[in-house]
């Protein structure tokens, strides 16, 4: 009677713990129906990009913590991964709510498949003010806004100022002073000019920046994009001006043959007085231990001087790196948009000071504790009237290879000003 008793004890006792285990079952179910998940994919693995990796955790914390309903679910793939990934899902229409995404033509496919959502909406309120002139413009098609840049780059002109110390020489503000350091430099024995110009693309920058200061910030631009000419006088006399400068030995000697880590090598040697190219080299002349400190101390930088009086020293070159997009079949839209939004707004400080990135928002680089440098780059950028879009970014892949082309055939002497004007402007008219 007592075994009876007990085994009642327990069927009931079972029975009960069921009941309650699917009370259970059903308030986690309707809770987990009130939560929403954003997937949201990027591609700075912990082991390659530590501190981009450890930025964005912290990022996503803050933003669940705020946002108790909402749960970001991070998928992680390194960059060329992360590009083969995105042209799986889009094509079966899987998209993550919220990804990674570079400018101009890396984005245009996306945007023709109308797989990106349009962030205008974002922007208003006051976070267009956040970002610095020429970024988001990277990131529009059309008028409209498919991406919100993390990360800038521009090109200015580094430059030794033991070097130019030792020679009586002085920061140029106009081309006829450049020509000037050029010449002096040249005269006494010194590779005035560090130029890889085997790589093509970072010709097109000495050539972009001459564009830009003889016909205006949005020439180049115009010109690509088919508003403007590129037979118009402007591109004729900076190409004119480039063939100048290659002819006054202003570039290191093999300049076409050799790559640009072989002309950052003879700017970081000693070899060469100066060395244009992209902000993604600051650490190389503040922070990196690796560089010895005699040389760090020696570098500084200037901006592109004006020519014959014409163009604005706050018009750079440059570019932002990735974006943030959001997918236009996302379930969760809105929490999307305000994610990005929020990463947004938290990635520029942390960003500087926890990874060495130039952000592509504004910061107060004067309450941080920056190297010099950086702390003159960002507030020249937070002051930047223009950013003009690398050119090669900007074209087509089918152009880009033109422009590239011919900008080694203009450095090396094998075409004329006007021959290079006109081969670009028959590619851009194939286009049309």
């Amino acid at each position: 009677m007592k075994k009876k008793a007990v085994t009642l004890f327990l069927a009931i006792t079972s029975f009960v713990l069921v009941l309650v285990g699917c009370s259970g079952g059903a308030d986690e179910g309707s809770a987990s129906q009130d939560e929403k998940t954003i997937e949201f994919m990027h591609l700075w693995p912990e082991g390659s990009s530590a501190k981009h990796h450890k930025i964005i955790e912290d990022i996503v914390a803050d933003f669940e913590s705020n946002n108790e309903d909402v749960n970001v679910e991070v998928e992680v793939l390194s960059n060329e991964q992360y590009k083969d990934k995105m042209k799986v899902l889009s094509t079966s229409n899987e998209l993550p709510d919220v990804g990674m995404t570079w400018a101009a033509g890396y984005l245009e496919p996306y945007v023709e498949g109308n797989k990106f959502a349009s962030l205008d909406d974002v922007l208003e309120g006051g976070l267009q003010d956040s970002f610095v002139s020429g970024t988001t413009e990277a990131y529009a098609i059309d008028g409209t806004t498919y991406g919100l840049p993390l990360e800038l780059n521009v090109a200015p002109i580094y430059y030794n100022k033991s070097i130019f110390e030792e020679n009586g020489l002085e920061v140029p503000q106009t081309y006829e002073e450049f020509k000037q350091v050029v010449a002096t430099l040249e005269e006494n024995g010194v590779e005035p000019i560090a130029l890889g110009n085997k790589d093509r693309w970072t010709g097109s920058l000495w050539y972009m920046y001459m564009a830009d200061r003889i016909g205006g910030p949005q020439a180049l631009t115009e010109a690509i994009n088919g508003s403007g000419s590129f037979e118009d006088p402007a591109f004729v006399e900076a190409a004119a001006n480039i063939q100048e400068l290659a002819d006054m030995n202003a570039f290191n000697a093999g300049y076409n043959g050799l790559s640009d880590q072989e002309a950052k090598s003879m700017f970081m040697s000693g070899q060469a007085a100066m060395y244009m190219i992209g902000t993604w080299d600051l650490p190389n002349y503040t922070t990196n231990e690796d560089v010895p400190q005699e040389f760090r101390d020696s570098v500084g930088y200037f901006k592109f001087p004006t020519v014959d009086g014409q163009g604005d020293q706050s018009s750079f070159v440059g570019g932002p790196g990735v974006g943030l997009f959001v997918a236009e079949n996302s379930e969760v839209k809105s929490e999307a948009k305000d994610f990005v939004s929020f990463f947004v707004e938290q990635w520029g400080e942390r960003s500087v000071q926890d990874a060495g990135v130039i952000p592509a928002t504004k910061v107060d680089a004067e309450s941080m504790d920056l190297p010099k440098m950086y702390v003159d780059v960002l507030n020249d950028l937070n002051n930047a009237s223009n950013i003009t879009l690398f050119a090669d970014v900007q074209m087509s892949p089918d152009a880009a290879e033109v422009h590239l082309n011919q900008i080694q055939a203009l450095f090396g002497g094998e075409i004329t000003p006007e021959e290079f004007a006109e081969a670009h402007q028959e590619a851009m008219s194939s286009e049309e």
